[in-house]
């Protein structure tokens, strides 16, 4: 059975402090009003993860947003997988569409940091998705499946059961739009099938699909409810501990 999971990515926000701050909050919530089986990550700055792991308490697992896919070297400004580990990190995200967009990341590399990040046994939260153009061209598809191809499905299925996607229409994230319950559905169930397609039934039905397009405590509960999508990748929303649990205990009812 696949996992549910709503993970939070706070991107270049928070200071030191403020981050405490808020996590410690959402530590709290998250024990007092969680009671469902579903996983819950915050995906923080690097400066941020060693802290984080030792207050986490068992409740929340803690990602990095970004890892670099050599194990060490002259790569200044860099951090490794080896010592994202180290902090007690649990996740890493990769291929998250800023990174794509803003630092070029190609499918190529991703695939590479990908391939690292399992060696020192992080849980990749591997992001796929297209652009507002990708959308109206109706290219889309097209898109998705190359980057699953490029940047996934090179690994083994041992490997392959170990990664966490996420889907995130990037036209949908920081802009106020969101794909509508039917749309994410339909991509999601698009990405299952060539799961499927590629490793089989039982390996597709496993797979943890997020969703991470502007989701908020107000759609939420419509977009869970769809049979292809098993949590989600949250933004904004996560830089609020009420809004945040709040998602969270969409899987309570």
């Amino acid at each position: 059975m696949r996992k549910k999971i709503v993970a939070g990515n706070w991107k270049m926000n928070l200071d030191y402090n403020e981050g405490i701050s808020l996590f410690s909050e959402i530590v709290n919530m998250v024990r007092d009003e969680r009671s469902g089986d579903q996983s819950v990550v915050i995906c923080a700055p690097f400066i941020h993860l060693n802290s984080l792991s030792q207050l986490a308490a068992g409740v929340i697992g803690i990602g990095a947003q970004n890892s670099h896919q050599q194990e060490s070297g002259a790569f200044t400004g860099e951090v490794s997988a080896k010592m994202i580990k180290s902090t007690g990190a649990t996740h890493v995200l990769v291929g998250h569409s800023e990174r794509r967009q803003y630092f070029a990341e190609t499918d190529q590399l991703l695939a590479s940091k990908t391939v690292t990040a399992l060696q020192h046994n992080l849980t990749p939260i591997f992001c796929i998705g297209e652009t507002l153009d990708e959308r109206n061209n109706g290219s889309y598809y097209q898109v998705l499946e190359t980057q699953l191809n490029d940047g996934l499905f090179h690994l083994d299925e041992a490997d392959f059961r170990r990664v966490v996607l996420a889907y995130e229409p990037v036209w949908a994230i920081g802009t106020g739009l969101t794909a509508t319950p039917e749309q994410a559905q339909d991509i999601h169930a698009f990405i299952r099938a060539k799961i499927e397609a590629k490793y089989g039934m039982a390996v597709s039905d496993d797979t943890t699909i997020l969703y991470g397009g502007s989701c908020n405590p107000s759609n939420a509960a419509q977009l869970f409810a769809q049979k292809d999508i098993d949590g989600g990748l949250i933004g904004g929303a996560s830089l609020k501990s009420r809004d945040f649990t709040d998602i969270v205990k969409t899987f309570n009812s």
